[in-house]
């Protein structure tokens, strides 16, 4: 009897679901996996007749999902209208376009994590590849050159960018800064590689034709580092309330000291991710790197002594000039590729935490 009633109550929700203008929640989903169970058995029979050679499992769940579209728009309109109708399609699409968007994205780690785990241990992060021509050694040297040109690249991007930033959002009038504000999105959208070969004749005045180092490298990188930390650091000082700054100067404060002890550390923690994404933005960086540093089989722990291994070059390196043993220089590509996305991962999550900590505390 129980049974029955609970049954009965059941019917009466989807029934009432359907009289009020309103689907049953389990109804798209439904209607979701019934396109799929369709298409699939098409593309079932479309194998066994012969026409084609394997299943294509991919075609039927994209097609099986243009098939839910229609018919989720068809039954919407006939039980809720064609507003709400309209509505379902337009999140289906929207869903659709953020799974084909991750799609890739996840491909790409799966490849990265399995092929890069053979090469994944102790090795890899304690040996340099001096005097190794087949498997072993490992990548330490990459890893060391890639922090220390980081580094120096982050030393002398940052000032830069944030004096500039300071200057076109506190001072900044007329033509000069309009020229500055100009010239910042100009480089923001320079190839890397002309970064590379502009650090590169730099160097060569003061050192000579064929100079690769270190220190090439880091101005290279400070170079596409400047307009990201000049941009994120004015858009951080913008949103900091003019009554700040007014209530600093009514009580006497000049505007020199205002911004050092009022607007920057109102704004420090978005300034701080900003820094911490043009950092990870660069890391990575190959062609800049290829040109100015080079590229070496041992240690340097010297910007200014000699050609430097970095992780992006090693990665390519062993990939194009495979030795003896292919198989090793393919897994050392993977295992510094691999070692670039928790590198970069590391500085995302750093620069969540450092916002989160240095965040303006509201309340009391």
């Amino acid at each position: 009897m129980a049974t029955t009633t609970a049954g009965v109550r059941r019917s009466t929700r989807t029934v009432n679901a359907l009289t009020t203008g309103r689907l049953p929640k389990a109804a798209p989903l439904v209607i979701l996996l019934g396109s799929w169970v369709v298409m699939g058995v098409v593309f079932a029979l479309l194998n066994a007749a012969g026409v084609t050679e394997t299943f294509n499992w991919v075609g039927a769940i994209v097609l099986g999902t243009v098939l839910y579209a229609a018919l989720v728009f068809v039954v919407a309109m006939q039980v809720e209208g064609i507003r709400r109708a309209k509505d379902r399609v337009v999140t289906t699409l929207v869903s659709a376009a953020f799974i084909i968007a991750l799609v890739p994205l996840v491909s790409l780690l799966i490849t990265v994590v399995t092929s890069g785990t053979n090469r994944f241990d102790a090795d890899f992060f304690s040996m340099s590849m001096r005097n190794i021509v087949g498997a072993g050694g490992g990548g330490l040297h990459a890893v060391t050159g890639t922090l220390l040109i980081t580094a120096l690249a982050a030393v002398i991007s940052v000032p830069i960018g944030l004096l500039t930033a300071i200057y076109l959002v506190e001072y900044g009038q007329g033509r000069l800064a309009r020229s500055i504000t100009f010239f910042v999105d100009v480089m923001t959208g320079i190839p890397s590689i002309v970064a590379g070969l502009f650090a590169y004749a730099l160097f060569v005045i003061f050192f000579g034709a064929g100079v690769r180092m270190g220190a090439a490298g880091s101005v290279a990188l400070a170079v596409l580092m400047i307009p990201v930390v000049v941009r994120s650091t004015e858009e951080m000082l913008k949103l900091v309330p003019n009554e700040l700054r007014e209530a600093s100067y009514a009580l006497g404060v000049p505007k020199w000291l205002t911004i050092l002890k009022v607007v920057i550390p109102t704004s420090v923690a978005g300034i701080t991710t900003g820094v911490m994404l043009a950092i990870a933005r660069v890391v990575g960086e190959t062609a800049p790197l290829l040109i100015t540093a080079g590229f070496t089989a041992n240690m340097n722990y010297n910007l200014f002594g000699g050609a430097m291994q970095s992780l992006p070059v090693f990665a390519y390196s062993s990939y194009v000039s495979q030795g003896t043993d292919a198989a090793a220089f393919i897994d050392r590509a993977w295992t510094s590729a691999l070692t670039l996305i928790l590198l970069v991962m590391a500085l995302n999550l750093l620069a969540r935490v450092i916002a989160r900590v240095f965040a303006p505390k509201l309340g009391r």
